[in-house]
């Protein structure tokens, strides 16, 4: 299995190569030459799989085996997948009418970004121990991915993580989940912007080849391919438990999956599932920061002004990066016009796509927008009818339910991204209440650290060159044996 750009820079780079990579060096993002096809007996035969089980066969498809071994492969799922709070790591909740809820929320911060992110890190730490070498992530995060990233790799030897979040952007429950994490490895940022700011220093840091080689620089968003991949098996666990393909032996029956979008790693990673040869139809759901909506329906995939603060602050994204690996699969793999795309919408922030292209997109992705009314609503109608209290994001998905006819031949899964304790003001704002668990009020109890990226009149700039400074203290440090902080737990 090699790896390619997006943007046709790139090619013939191995799954280890790409694991420690942020952005391809052309800019792109690294996707698998060809992808492999799973034949329907293939399918079959993986009914009644666990989903670590899932996670290791579909993982097994894109990392070959003289890379890591799959015994060694099946250790680090295994571990990766040990310290969820349901014995499966995800589940899935029936309620009334057909809404089937994937819940994939269990890990240590609450977040569905806890199972792919806690995988990738337990691949990265094979190799720089296999390798005894040294790696330094960067993660811009829009609330969910900085703390997935501080837990999954707090205290690894070999790896340390800067994280930079938008403040004021986020729940308060989001921030201490990465701010409350006093290992010297971790270096947390707080950046008077929105995540999309954020992006800005970050791709250009990524850019600067002396900097990713001096430093092992590399990225844990869903940049990282690695994180898409083992997203793939959401995907596949949610078919072989709600599609029914149990009850036949004939052609497979579809399954309808509607997922809560920012960055589009999901619907990516669900795309790449049906490009397998997984039936799904795929619907997915944004807040009022609609680009991708508007991309779908008109062609128009611009940026607005300003994001949009709303109840589902994980999804307010106005640049949907994973986009462009969808682009890619559906313009046939053509990295010139993959290219020309993209590097448009950097440099202006706008780009129309063409009615052909347009349908395309709109053939294989339906989508819808939601405002925080309808997220309140949701909300309060589901916990009416099924006394079940949804986050913002997964009611962001459930509007769907409530709003579009179900086709009772098809069944339907709503992907649920994260738990309601994450988003207390949002549960109380729509009249209800949720008991957050323990360890979420122990967080208030909890010192926290945490340095200020403030807004200057050349902020882009003042802010890559203060991470470019730290990515350099710490690389400095971990050579001489130091610590970066004074005191460590």
């Amino acid at each position: 299995m090699q790896y390619c750009s997006t943007r046709g820079g790139v090619r013939g780079r191995d799954f280890r190569e790409v694991l420690f990579s942020g952005f391809a060096p052309d800019g792109g993002m690294f996707m698998p030459e060809t992808l492999p096809v799973l034949s329907p007996e293939t399918l079959r035969c993986w009914r009644g799989l666990t989903y670590p089980r899932l996670v290791l066969e579909v993982s097994s498809l894109f990392i070959p085996a003289q890379l890591i071994p799959r015994d060694h492969l099946e250790v680090l799922v295994g571990e990766a997948l040990s310290g969820f709070s349901v014995p499966d790591a995800v589940r899935i909740t029936r309620l009334k009418d057909g809404l089937s809820v994937l819940e994939l929320f269990h890990g240590e911060t609450l977040a569905f970004k806890d199972l792919a992110m806690s995988c990738t890190v337990h691949f990265l730490s094979y190799f720089l121990q296999k390798d005894r070498s040294r790696a330094v992530v960067l993660v811009g995060t829009s609330g969910d991915t900085g703390g997935s990233a501080v837990h999954s790799a707090k205290g690894l030897p070999g790896l340390d993580v800067l994280v930079v979040y938008p403040r004021g952007r986020i729940t308060a429950v989001q921030e201490k989940h990465m701010t409350t994490c006093l290992e010297d490895n971790v270096h947390v940022f707080a950046a008077d912007g929105s995540s999309d700011d954020i992006d800005r220093p970050i791709r250009r840091l990524f850019a600067d080849q002396d900097l990713v080689r001096s430093h092992g620089l590399m990225s844990l968003n869903s940049v990282n391919w690695s994180r898409i991949m083992v997203q793939i098996a959401h995907f596949f666990y949610a078919y072989l438990q709600l599609s029914g393909v149990e009850e036949t032996e004939e052609d497979l029956p579809e399954l309808e999956v509607v997922v809560p979008t920012g960055g589009a790693g999901n619907i990516t990673a669900a795309y790449i599932a049906m490009e397998m040869g997984l039936p799904l139809k795929l619907v997915a759901m944004v807040n009022s920061n609609d680009i991708i909506h508007r991309t779908v329906t008109s062609g128009d995939f611009s940026m607005a002004t300003n994001v949009t603060q709303t109840l589902a602050p994980a999804i307010d994204i106005q640049d949907p990066y994973n986009m462009e690996r969808i682009f890619w699969l559906l313009l046939g793999r053509d990295g010139a016009s993959v290219k020309t795309m993209m590097e448009e919408f950097q440099r202006s922030h706008r780009h129309s796509l063409t009615e052909s292209c347009r349908k395309q997109l709109s053939e294989v992705l339906v989508t819808g927008a939601v405002s925080d009314e309808g997220i309140l609503e949701t909300m309060r109608r589901c916990w009416e009818e099924n006394r079940y209290v949804l986050c913002p994001h997964t009611a962001v998905a459930a509007w769907h339910h409530y709003h579009c006819p179900h086709r009772p031949a098809i069944n339907r899964c709503y992907v649920a991204t994260a738990s309601p304790a994450k988003f207390q003001a949002a549960v109380e704002k729509a009249g209800l209440t949720y008991d957050p668990p323990e360890a979420v009020l122990a967080l208030d109890q909890l010192p926290a650290r945490y340095q200020n990226l403030e807004r200057s009149p050349d902020w882009c700039t003042d802010w890559e060159e203060r991470l470019r400074r730290w990515i350099q203290l710490v690389s400095r440090t971990r050579k001489d044996g130091g610590a970066c902080y004074a005191q460590t737990p």
